[in-house]
């Protein structure tokens, strides 16, 4: 059996440094030598982006509202399998989740896969009752392994001896780091967290540097005897990632000529996603649940002239359009091929950026003036980026209009982060069919997710291909139906 050595890294609210904590031990281990499997709770994309390229290998998301729990103990053991050591970060609070009861928090995850627990403490200003703090952790719920603390932002020498004497004395928890005040984060924050990794001309100094702070200040050594302490798990099942869809690449016959004009044999569909400094918003496995049901992936940009080959579908993922929108605009051979490619029936799927993309034009507040920038025109809509979030945390929502992507009946989970809202429709056909009913969430408008024209689908609603596991066979049915279209006309 093997035995995974991890660690999950949480806090007590979000901002209290265990993505700096974790992005640092990524690096750090990594560069002692050791394969670090990255791993983030919750719904997240920057903070997974980081731990990436912290760890130099694909961070992966886990969460128990988005996955069932048999999902969770396998992805995770068929990515810790690959590496000598498993980091992964929790998301806000320790105990925090959907509802009183802390449903599908960092401490029900570390439960789940059994995982010792290091918490990152902002000591700003506190001493003894930092201790009290860390007790009440320790006892708040049964079965949580409290295996440490690390204290951030430390005053001085004094302080950093005072908050050491106390945790472990009072509240029997050993002290693994003693971080100081940062006079400067070397990476910045903006409106949806730490800036995006994709922007960061300086993203591996930066985490070199982040690294040699906490060499200095955390006992690495110590955290690694934590995660090797972590008892071997009963072994999981496999990922159940989707079969193929019939007749793709596998030598049974589809009734296509042998080869496409991708040069594939059997039809295996095409289908482009953006990824740019614009979108790029993905789980790693909605790509890999995409190639697993027989889709060939072709990155794309939207910011780029570079030529796109002949598509089968697109799937334009969420990101950061509006801080983007002057090249986006610029761009107008890119607006102008995906509102053809819409036009023409291609299937298209879009997350929260990439439905802001596919509107006519996104608004923004320029020192009170209002700018607005042309963006694909595919829905008659436009979307207004607003200085508060106007839809954050898990959604849940039932499927009750038909769509090439989700059945109807279906109810999908997923979650939401926007500040930007959906604005009155420019057509005098009014709002298109918005095909889902959120049970959880905001959505788009009244309640309401997932604008539909044509084949074109786009919601601000972010799903994971696990947790969906209707999406990725759909999404490939719908590429293969359009590229039968294409050979017989």
């Amino acid at each position: 059996m093997t035995h995974f050595p991890r660690i999950i890294l949480a806090g007590l609210s979000g901002g209290s440094g265990k993505t700096f904590v974790s992005m640092g031990l990524c690096r750090a281990l990594t560069r002692r030598g050791l394969a670090v499997a990255p791993f983030k709770k919750g719904p997240d994309y920057i903070d997974a982006s980081w731990l990436s390229h912290a760890a130099r290998r694909t961070a992966c998301n886990l969460d128990p509202f988005l996955l069932p729990r048999e999902v969770i103990a396998a992805l995770f053991q068929e990515r810790a399998a690959l590496a000598d050591i498993s980091i992964i970060e929790g998301n806000r609070g320790l105990f925090d989740g959907k509802d009183r009861e802390g449903t599908c928090s960092t401490a029900e995850l570390a439960r789940q896969l059994d995982a010792p627990v290091v918490l990152v403490l902002d000591a700003t200003k506190m001493t003894r009752t930092a201790a009290a703090i860390v007790a009440g952790c320790r006892t708040f719920e049964p079965g949580l392994n409290l295996a440490g603390v690390i204290l951030n932002r430390t005053a001085g020498e004094r302080h950093r001896r005072i908050l050491t004497d106390c945790i472990e004395n009072l509240a029997g928890v050993p002290v693994l780091g003693r971080l100081p005040k940062m006079v400067e984060n070397p990476i910045p924050e903006r409106h949806m967290g730490l800036v995006s990794d994709q922007e960061h001309a300086g993203r591996e100094a930066a985490l070199d540097a982040i690294a040699d702070e906490v060499e200095r200040w955390v006992d690495v050594s110590r955290l690694v005897d934590v995660a090797r302490s972590a008892p071997t798990p009963e072994p999981a099942g496999s990922v159940p990632w989707p079969e193929r869809v019939a007749g793709i690449a596998d030598g049974t016959p589809n009734g296509l000529p042998n080869g496409t004009p991708n040069g594939l044999p059997n039809g295996a569909p095409v289908i482009g996603f953006v990824h740019d400094a614009a979108l790029w918003f993905y789980y790693p496995e909605n790509l890999q649940a995409l190639e697993h049901a027989g889709a060939r992936l072709v990155e794309l940009s939207l910011l780029s002239d570079a030529p796109w080959p002949k598509l089968d579908g697109l799937y334009l993922g969420g990101g950061f359009p509006e801080t983007h929108a002057e090249q986006l605009a610029a761009n107008v051979a890119a607006r102008e091929r995906v509102r053809a490619l819409a036009a023409s029936g291609l299937p298209i799927y879009a997350e929260c950026g990439g439905f802001m993309y596919l509107c006519e034009g996104l608004h923004l507040d320029a020192g009170g003036r209002d700018e607005w920038r042309a963006m694909a025109g595919v829905f008659p809509v436009s979307t207004r980026l607003c200085a508060r979030p106007q839809g954050l945390g898990y959604v849940e929502a039932l499927v009750e209009g038909e769509n090439p992507f989700h059945p109807l009946g279906a109810r999908i989970t997923g979650h939401e982060f926007h500040y930007s809202a959906c604005t009155e429709p420019s057509s005098p056909a009014g709002l298109p069919p918005l095909t889902l009913k959120m049970l959880r969430g905001r959505g788009m408008v009244a309640g309401r997710d997932g604008m539909l024209m044509g084949r074109t689908f786009a919601a601000y609603s972010h799903i994971h291909a696990l947790g969906c596991p209707h999406w990725a066979p759909a999404f490939v049915r719908a590429a293969l139906a359009r590229q039968r279209e294409f050979l017989r006309a």
